[in-house]
């Protein structure tokens, strides 16, 4: 690198590609008994196997936010931990045709640090979770995140036994994997505009 690009603060295309990408794997349910840390690890195993980013789990439930406007605890962490990652993969539940309470305070508790990155949605419930994946959609857009097509969407009659229990069939993994793809191309380019 010449003075001039160390100067500048030009980086060389070596260094580029040496920079992982932050994707966080968001758990968009705080309920007792939940399932959503089982389906979190799912994907987490699959995105580790690539080794084209860092990838965790963010539990909004240990943010413990305060329903919006009645407070700022966990709010800062929330915000600082949401600015540290590139794009995002949602867990989303369906409930009532739409996407938790929890997770939507959590979206609304925070706005520029969402600003300019992308976002895969792997949904549950009766209808594969797509209604609410559909709201949270929606919400994506107004906050300025670039959601990709493809959606896993997970059935609780045919992935989970008894209800509790994940057991994703097999089918799933091509799903994931192509979500994955886009995620990682479109937070790759929307890092540029940050």
């Amino acid at each position: 690198m010449g003075l001039l690009d160390k100067l500048f603060g030009k980086k060389n295309e070596e260094e580029k590609t040496m920079t992982k990408l932050n994707i966080g794997i968001i758990l968009g349910s705080t309920r007792d008994g939940r399932v959503s840390p089982q389906v979190g690890e799912w994907v987490k195993s699959i995105a580790d196997q690539r080794g084209d980013a860092n990838y965790e789990i963010v539990d909004i439930a240990s943010f413990n936010l305060p329903f919006l406007g009645t407070g700022d605890q966990g709010v800062q962490a929330w915000n600082e931990k949401l600015a540290s990652l590139d794009g995002f993969v949602f867990i989303v539940q369906e409930y009532n045709h739409s996407i938790t309470g929890a997770l939507k305070n959590a979206l609304d508790s925070a706005r520029d640090v969402w600003y300019n990155k992308a976002a895969g949605i792997v949904s549950y419930g009766s209808t594969g979770g797509a209604r609410a994946a559909e709201h949270l959609r929606g919400i994506c857009g107004e906050l300025k995140i670039a959601d990709v097509r493809t959606h896993p969407t997970l059935s609780l009659f045919t992935d989970f036994e008894n209800g509790s229990v994940f057991k994703p069939q097999a089918l799933h993994q091509d799903n994931m994997k192509a979500m994955l793809d886009e995620v990682i191309a479109w937070s790759g380019a929307l890092k540029t505009l940050r």
